[in-house]
C-alpha cells in the first residue's frame, strides 16, 4: 500500500477515526491490528517474516532476562546471556543477509569460479532492514540491562510493527516508543492540525520536487552510456533533490501520521544540505540509523579488547595524539562499512560506504594539521564566509558519493564520474539540450520554485524559527490559505508518474 495512494489515505483516515472512538484502553490494540492488516495488504506471506523477527526477538529478550536472574555465577551468568544475544542477532539479521545478500554472494562465487549456481527468486520483506534493526535495538539494550524486557508479547508486536513507521522509518527506540503506546490519547485539534501540516509538506517534497527531478535522474543513469559532462552533473545534483525530497518527504508523512494517533516518532533529517563536514552530514541525513550505528557497532568496537590492545600499539608507533585518534578512524570506517552494505547489496553501496568512511577517517587524522593551516594561512574559522565555504565544500563530496549510490553498477558510477570530468562543456548548460532529457521547461521552473521555497524554509528553520509555531499565530483565515494553497499545489503541481511512484526506501 503507497503512502501516496488514495486507498492509504482512506486506510489512515479510517484508522484515526476508529482509534479515537474505541475505548481508551482499546487504543494500542487497535494500532496493533491496523499495522499487521497494512502489512498484510503488501503480501499475507511477508507476515512470516515480521512475525519470525516479533517472536524470536521478543522470546530472546525474556530469556535473557531469566538468565539474568537465575544463574548466581558472574561469569557463567554473562557467557550464557551473551550467547543467547549472539543466537539473537544471528537469527534475526542472518534472515535480512539471507534474503537481501544471497543473491550478490551467489553472483559473485560465479563470477570468480566460472560457477553456474541458481540464485533465488525472492521478493524483499517490505521495510525489514528497518523493523530488524530496531528490534535488535531493543534486544541489545535489554542484554545491557538499560530497561526490562517487554513481558506483554502484543505489545512488543506493535513496537515492531507500527505501520507508519515500518516501511521508511524512522528506526526507534523502545524506551521512548513504549511508554507512548502505553498512554491513552484524546482527540486534539490542535495535534490534528500539525500532524496535517507535517503530511502536507511531505507530499509537496515527495510530488513536486522528488517526482519531478527523478525523471532527469532516470533518464540519465539509467542510459548513462548515451550522456557526459554538464548532463550527467545536472542528473547527480538532480538526484540531490529527488533523494532528499524522497526521503525526508517519505519521513515526514510517517511522522505526520503518527501524530495523528498522538505518538511523537524521532526526527529523521534536519537540514542536511547546510552541513559543514561529512561527518555533520550524517549526524543530520537519516539521523535514526547514524545513532543506531553508533550506539551499537561504533561504540562497542571502540571499547573493545582488541581495539583497545591496537590503540596501545599504534599510539607506540605514532605518538599519544596521533595513535589515539587512528582507533577511532579504524572504527569509523567499519561502521561506515555496514552503513553502505545497509544500503543494498552491490559494490557501489560498499564503495558508497567507504568512500564515506574514509573522508570522515581522514578528516579526524587531519584535524591537527589543519589547525596548524588556519594559524599559518591566517584562517578565521568563524567567519561567515569559512562557514558557507564548508558547506558548499561538504555538498559537493557528498553529490560525488551519489554516483555510487544511483549508477545501476560499480562499473556505471566510475564511467559516468570520467564521463562528467572528460565530457564537461559549459554549452550544454545553454544550448537547450537539457530539455531532452524528459522535463520541458515549465518543470524546469516549477522545481526550481520549489526549490527556493525548501531553501527559504530551511534557512529560517536553520535559525531556530519554527515555521508551525509562526503559523500558529497567524490568524485561522491566514493559516488555512496557507493549507489550502500547499494542499492544491500537489494536484496542480504535483508530478504524477505512470505507477504511482513509491518512496525509494520502501525497499529497504
Amino acid at each position: 500500500m503507497s503512502f501516496i495512494s488514495m486507498e492509504f489515505l482512506l486506510f489512515v483516515c479510517a484508522a484515526v477515526i476508529i482509534y479515537y472512538v474505541v475505548p481508551a484502553r482499546f487504543q494500542w490494540i487497535m494500532l496493533l491490528v491496523f499495522s499487521y492488516a497494512f502489512y498484510a495488504a503488501s503480501g499475507v506471506k511477508l507476515l512470516f517474516f515480521l512475525l519470525l523477527t516479533t517472536l524470536s526477538t521478543y522470546g530472546a529478550a525474556l530469556w535473557i532476562e531469566r538468565a539474568g536472574a537465575e544463574i548466581d555465577d558472574k561469569k557463567r551468568r554473562k557467557i550464557y546471556k551473551r550467547r543467547i544475544l549472539v543466537a539473537g542477532l544471528l537469527l534475526n539479521f542472518g534472515t535480512l543477509a539471507v534474503l537481501k545478500y544471497a543473491n550478490f554472494t551467489i553472483t559473485n562465487i560465479n563470477s570468480l569460479f566460472h560457477g553456474d549456481i541458481a540464485t533465488f527468486n525472492w521478493a524483499l520483506p517490505l521495510g525489514i532492514s528497518f523493523y530488524t534493526f530496531q528490534s535488535m535495538g531493543y534486544l541489545i539494550d535489554v542484554y545491557w540491562g538499560k530497561y526490562k524486557a517487554e513481558r506483554n508479547f502484543f505489545r512488543f508486536a506493535l513496537f515492531v510493527s507500527f505501520f507508519p513507521q515500518l516501511l521508511q522509518g524512522p528506526i526507534g527506540r523502545y524506551d521512548r516508543l513504549s511508554v507512548q503506546y502505553r498512554e491513552t490519547k484524546s482527540f486534539d485539534l490542535i495535534r490534528t492540525e500539525r500532524a496535517c501540516q507535517r503530511i502536507l509538506w511531505g507530499y509537496f517534497k515527495k510530488l513536486v520536487l522528488a517526482d519531478r527531478a527523478g525523471v532527469i535522474v532516470s533518464e540519465v543513469f539509467n542510459n548513462y552510456t548515451d550522456y557526459h559532462g554538464a548532463a550527467v552533473l545536472v542528473a547527480v545534483l538532480m538526484y540531490s533533490i529527488q533523494l532528499y525530497g524522497d526521503f525526508s518527504g517519505g519521513i515526514d508523512v510517517v511522522i505526520g501520521v503518527a501524530e495523528l494517533f498522538g505518538i511523537t516518532l524521532d526526527e529523521n533529517f534536519k537540514r542536511p544540505y547546510f552541513s559543514v563536514s561529512i561527518t555533520d552530514f550524517w549526524h543530520r541525513w537519516h539521523i535514526t540509523l547514524g545513532t543506531w550505528m553508533k550506539d551499537y557497532i561504533f561504540y562497542p568496537i571502540s571499547l573493545s579488547k582488541w581495539m583497545n590492545r591496537y590503540g596501545k600499539h599504534t599510539k607506540k608507533l605514532f605518538g599519544k595524539k596521533t595513535g589515539r585518534v587512528i582507533p577511532v578512524a579504524l572504527a569509523n570506517i567499519i561502521v561506515f562499512l555496514v552503513v553502505g552494505v545497509w544500503h543494498g547489496a552491490a559494490w557501489k553501496y560498499i564503495v558508497y560506504g567507504l568512500y564515506n568512511g574514509v573522508l570522515i577517517a581522514a578528516a579526524n587524522l587531519l584535524a591537527p594539521v589543519n589547525k596548524k593551516l588556519f594559524k599559518v594561512f591566517h584562517i578565521n574559522e568563524n567567519s561567515g564566509g569559512w562557514h558557507v565555504w564548508r558547506i558548499i565544500r561538504t555538498f559537493l563530496l557528498v553529490n560525488f558519493s551519489w554516483y555510487f549510490d544511483i549508477s545501476v553498477s560499480l562499473g556505471a558510477a566510475l564511467y559516468m564520474i570520467k564521463a562528467t570530468v572528460t565530457g564537461f562543456t559549459l554549452k550544454t548548460l545553454t544550448d537547450g539540450s537539457l530539455l531532452n532529457l524528459g522535463l520541458a521547461r515549465k518543470d524546469f521552473l516549477i522545481l526550481a520554485a520549489g526549490c527556493a521555497l525548501l531553501f527559504f524554509i530551511s534557512v529560517l528553520q536553520e535559525k531556530g524559527i519554527s515555521i508551525r509555531e509562526s503559523l500558529e499565530k497567524r490568524p485561522v483565515p491566514l493559516r488555512w490559505l496557507v493549507y489550502m494553497a500547499l494542499l492544491f499545489s500537489l494536484p496542480v503541481f504535483g508530478y504524477i508518474l505512470t505507477g504511482g511512484g513509491g518512496f525509494i526506501y520502501a525497499q529497504f
